[in-house]
């Protein structure tokens, strides 16, 4: 990892944390290692949260309502993944072979990778140099208009649906895999018509992508 160390300008003193923020529960459970990333993640999570949302309170003149909707879109699954595959973490992603016999890390475990490597920075080198790390890599893409990460897809759908003043409710219809990789699939039901479907490693994930199908079936009716 020395040239990802290079790239993000730190010098780490514990490299097993930083394994550790590497390796998937698949991995972990074959090779007897100590830990995997989820605890970690946990932390990283707050961790970006906290960071982003000190910058947009010292930059930003926005309500909080606003600034809430910028933090979601540059802390997000969408953007952790951009941020995790533009610094090429999945070359250091620690599968079982279940996972590795799938191909590429998924989406959600490579998203979730970055927020555990954030995580091990705080424990590793401190407040101020994870700060420093985190706006070094997410202010150049919050600095880019042309770049938008996070589409809230049910709020939309709801606020479309109040509109028309019809019920809304979201049913997991299907749950499969393991507990540390369950897939859900979930329908989006507006006044006991199904209108999409959507498959995710998490139910909010199923739910986004129901939301999202949901909406373009609508506005395909709207302008039909």
């Amino acid at each position: 990892m020395d040239k990802l160390f290079k790239k993000l300008k730190i010098k780490p003193k514990d490299k097993e944390l930083y394994k550790n923020a590497f390796s998937h529960s698949s991995y972990v459970n074959e090779h007897k290692v100590k830990a995997n990333y989820e605890r970690l993640e946990f932390l990283g999570d707050a961790v970006l949260d906290l960071v982003i949302a000190d910058y947009l309170y010292t930059h930003y003149k926005e309500t909080e309502g606003e600034m809430t909707k910028v933090r979601a879109n540059y802390v997000c699954e969408n953007a952790n993944y951009r941020y995790a595959t533009d610094l090429g973490l999945q070359q250091y992603i620690l599968l079982g072979h279940g996972e590795i016999k799938d191909g590429d890390p998924k989406k959600a475990i490579t998203a979730d990778i970055f927020e555990a490597l954030m995580g091990a920075i705080y424990i590793d080198q401190g407040y101020a140099t994870v700060r420093k790390v985190i706006l070094n890599i997410i202010v150049p893409y919050m600095e880019d208009d042309n770049i938008v990460f996070f589409s809230d897809y049910k709020s939309s759908l709801q606020e479309f649906v109040q509109t028309e003043q019809k019920s809304i409710e979201y049913v997991i219809t299907n749950e499969e895999g393991p507990a540390h990789n369950k897939k859900f699939t979930v329908d989006v039901v507006i006044d006991g018509i199904v209108y999409g479907t959507g498959v995710g490693y998490s139910k909010k994930e199923a739910e986004q992508e129901s939301a999202k199908y949901a909406l373009e079936k609508l506005a395909v009716k709207k302008t039909s």
